[in-house]
């Protein structure tokens, strides 16, 4: 039918137009308008295309780093070359090597580290003509909790059971960060909502635990100083830190809790105040019987 002809000739016309469009263009290379965000250790395409269709003896992709120049990946004289790769990314960037053709030229990282965030420039060279894209990795988010360790104490003491916190969110922004005696399900001490959350601590800990300073917990480190070491504190500790759908978790063993320095000093005046009238009484009985003879 005429309709249907109409139809037809439009979507040529449409067709036409849009490869005329990017003819007088020129090369147009494609990419992301957001910037990124990818979790630690996950994996991550950073998006890079040609509508137009370039001969692969033509083509030369070139995936560069801006801040460090590091060469990430390059697909040259119609082969992909992994050993042009900077060493930090090798094995970890790849091309989809089916999709080089179709004009996408996107790069896939893999094993994300907080070292790849930044700015990635892919270059797209034909002939005489280039164009590129950028793509920036913005944020690398992670927990990790750090500070696992054995102390050795003795009674009295004051001893640091080591919690450190890494992440890309703030500090004082985490939703809970607890200590808790594991063994026992005690819960030690409580940071939440941006304070110290003292009325959480155990009875049998009160006055005896404390985070460090409000401008030590904003560089992430929520270590746990214990004073007045008790015997009934020997065990396991554990720090938890918890925000969103993130959770982390060291732990610190308290063990081997031995006497003090005044401890013994205590103990060696009592002996010694045992032990001297019976030396006395001993000596004095034996020039009695001396002296009898």
């Amino acid at each position: 039918s005429p309709q249907k002809y109409r139809r037809k000739y439009k979507k040529v016309i449409n067709v036409s137009l849009l490869t005329l469009f990017y003819f007088l263009l020129g090369l147009h290379v494609l990419g992301p308008t957001d910037p990124l965000t990818v979790r630690l250790g996950g994996s991550l395409m950073l998006p890079c295309s040609t509508e137009t269709l370039i001969p692969l003896e033509e083509l030369e992709v070139e995936w560069m780093r801006t801040d460090s120049e590091s060469l990430v990946h390059l697909f040259q004289d119609g082969e992909i070359r992994p050993e042009s790769q900077n060493q930090a990314y090798s094995g970890r960037a790849s091309f989809f090597t089916e999709e080089i053709k179709h004009g996408n030229f996107s790069l896939l990282l893999t094993n994300i580290t907080t070292e790849d965030a930044g700015v990635y420039n892919c270059s797209v060279h034909r002939q005489d003509e280039s164009a590129q894209t950028s793509v920036q990795i913005k944020e690398i988010e992670r927990l990790t909790v750090t500070g696992g360790h054995v102390i050795s104490a003795k009674a009295d003491e004051a001893v640091t059971l080591n919690c450190s916190v890494d992440s890309h969110i703030p500090p004082e922004e985490m939703e809970e960060v607890s200590w808790k005696k594991v063994d026992q399900d005690i819960l030690v001490l409580m940071f939440q909502d941006g304070e110290v959350k003292t009325e959480s601590v155990h009875g049998s800990y009160m006055g005896r635990v404390e985070f460090f300073s409000l401008d030590e917990i904003s560089k992430g480190n929520f270590s746990l100083r214990l004073k007045d070491l008790r015997t009934e504190d020997k065990g396991l500790y554990m720090c938890e830190v918890l925000s969103g759908e993130f959770s982390a978790n060291a732990t610190v063993e308290v063990q081997q809790l031995g006497f003090s320095s005044m401890h013994i000093g205590v103990l060696f005046l009592c002996t010694l105040a045992f032990v001297f009238p019976v030396f006395l009484s001993y000596h004095a009985r034996t020039y009695l019987i001396k002296k009898g003879k």
